[in-house]
């Protein structure tokens, strides 16, 4: 059968979801694949699956954390994996500090002498990171209460619930029971702060608990599905998850710019997976090659939209 691409029509006002739905008329190149990613995210809302969503590369920074609180108070998500980055950028702006548009053609060495870092054509000013380290020591002391020995999903509980910026995907997680697990902590600004504090106290980030918890979330989930933002850790940390079931995850939605031939898991396709028995030989997949920061609140609006 002869599935014929339609061309889309624009009309002054339409919604989102008018808008995916010519896009998915289409059914073709990113514009097809949006329109099925949101048609997988509404299945799996309406099967009531364990939603995962990994959070990889510079979201936060890219405009984006309040989509990510949007979309655990709304229920779109169960159970998030983050790099430190987005955890440490999300407790920057909590903290009063700001992100700056930038030019990604600036002088580095120049914004070095200004006191200010780079990500892209976003700056962050050396001032952001004094208020951050200002703020989160407390914290610690407060959290870790002497000698302790927690995961990370345990800590960033406790921040979130210190946090008073309603904005802010930790205190959203933390107020809604989402947990959030960032297991390579340690490779962040949020984890040398860490380091420092430990210097003085008796305190462990144990990320070993932080397996148990996510392998029993995956265990205990009749239906699953992974939604992953970018690679790298927070990808591989939900689908090694299900390596301990007899399971595999039932829908799998991925958004990267990134390439397989490399090897790489960040650009690693989801039949790729299916060889590791992390996604299901018949799960509902679906690749949208595309900037997060574009694709991601396009697909959540029309998923709410649709609700």
């Amino acid at each position: 059968m002869v599935r014929w691409v339609k061309h889309m029509d624009l009309e002054p006002g339409m919604s989102v979801r008018d808008l995916v739905a010519e896009m998915g008329k289409s059914g073709v190149f990113s514009a097809g694949r949006v329109a099925k990613a949101v048609e997988i995210y509404r299945e799996m809302l309406r099967a009531r699956a364990t939603i995962f969503m990994g959070v990889g590369g510079a979201v936060v920074p890219g405009g984006l954390r309040h989509v990510l609180a949007s979309a655990i108070r709304e229920g779109l998500v169960h159970a998030m994996v983050v790099t430190g980055a987005n955890a440490t950028h999300d407790l920057i702006e909590a903290f009063g500090g700001r992100h700056a548009q930038g030019d990604e053609f600036a002088d580095d060495a120049e914004l070095r002498r200004k006191r200010i870092s780079r990500i892209y054509d976003v700056y962050v000013p050396q001032r952001a990171f004094e208020i951050f380290e200002e703020k989160i020591q407390p914290i610690f002391a407060k959290v870790f209460k002497g000698g302790s020995r927690m995961s990370s999903a345990e800590l960033l509980r406790k921040i979130g619930l210190e946090l008073k910026d309603k904005n802010s995907f930790l205190r959203a997680a933390a107020e809604k029971g989402v947990p959030v697990f960032c297991p390579a902590i340690a490779d962040s600004i949020l984890g040398l702060q860490a380091w420092l504090y430990s210097q003085e106290h008796d305190v462990t980030i144990d990320v070993l608990k932080d397996i148990k918890q996510i392998f029993e979330l995956a265990s205990g989930a009749e239906m699953a599905g992974a939604v992953l933002l970018g690679g790298g850790v927070p990808k591989n940390f939900i689908f090694q998850s299900m390596l301990l079931t007899p399971r595999s995850f039932d829908y799998a939605i991925q958004i990267t710019m990134d390439r397989p031939e490399p090897g790489g898991l960040s650009g690693a396709t989801l039949d790729e997976a299916k060889s590791w028995g992390k996604v299901a030989e018949r799960a509902k997949t679906v690749t949208v090659i595309g900037d997060i920061t574009v694709i991601l609140p396009l697909m959540l609006a029309s998923v709410l939209e649709k609700r």
